[in-house]
């Protein structure tokens, strides 16, 4: 047994890492209604691989519900329902697989520029029948082509620097829907400037519960206002 191995022992040695509290429980199902089923099958599909191909870390098998997959359905409704979304940063689906289930009339493009993540990413739409998920693999300055109604992202970085990423793919009135942590507050402080050279407008932090029992999620709501036309005399 390697290093590598003895330290993933190490992490899972309690019994209780590797029992999810939440899987089996009946409001799951009706919290996600219509999309229950796509969204239960990406919970196994991660399950059953989401380590194996470096997408999560070992301890977070027993916490997807509760810090994934409920925590990535807090951006929802704060998303249009039959607009476009891109999803910056993709990664493992998280928040954009669960949008895209939750929003069948919407078009979710899940934007990802690691070739490994974006092979993972077709798996999922294509096991899961996502007929409005598309993948693409490319980074935000490399996506300018695509204008849409909101930008959702999660664990990609300090709103700082979202603001720019996010902004030029997002049209005038539409909105960056950030899934943050505990520092939310004090990114929104820090990124003031930032916020402004985006030509972003208002920027609200909410917190969004889910389930009884489940730490709410903060959510950065941005309206991106886009450039504003000089009239001349």
């Amino acid at each position: 047994m390697g290093s590598n191995d003895a330290a993933e022992l190490h992490e899972t040695d309690d019994p209780s890492d590797d029992r999810d509290t939440l899987e089996g429980d009946p409001r799951l199902s009706e919290f996600f209604g219509a999309a229950w089923e796509q969204v239960s099958a990406f919970h196994a599909m991660l399950t059953e691989q989401g380590v194996l191909r470096g997408l999560i870390g070992p301890r977070e098998v027993a916490r997807l519900w509760e810090r994934h997959l409920l925590n990535s359905a807090a951006a929802v409704p704060f998303l249009p329902k039959d607009g476009s979304i891109v999803d910056l940063g993709s990664g493992a689906g998280l928040p954009g697989v669960v949008v895209a289930a939750m929003l069948p009339d919407a078009h979710v493009v899940l934007l990802e520029p690691m070739e490994r993540r974006t092979d993972w990413l077709g798996e999922v739409v294509d096991r899961l029948d996502l007929s409005n998920a598309e993948v693409r693999r490319a980074r935000a300055q490399e996506a300018l082509d695509l204008q849409v109604d909101a930008v959702t992202t999660r664990a990609v970085a300090a709103m700082e620097k979202l603001y720019g990423w996010a902004t030029p793919l997002i049209r005038p009135g539409g909105t960056l829907v950030a899934l943050k942590g505990a520092r939310a507050a004090e990114e929104i402080e820090n990124g003031r400037r930032a916020a402004r050279r985006a030509h972003v407008g208002a920027v609200e932090l909410h917190e969004v519960s889910t389930l009884d029992g489940v730490e709410p999620t903060r959510v950065v709501v941005a309206v991106h206002e886009g450039r504003k036309s000089v009239r001349k005399a």
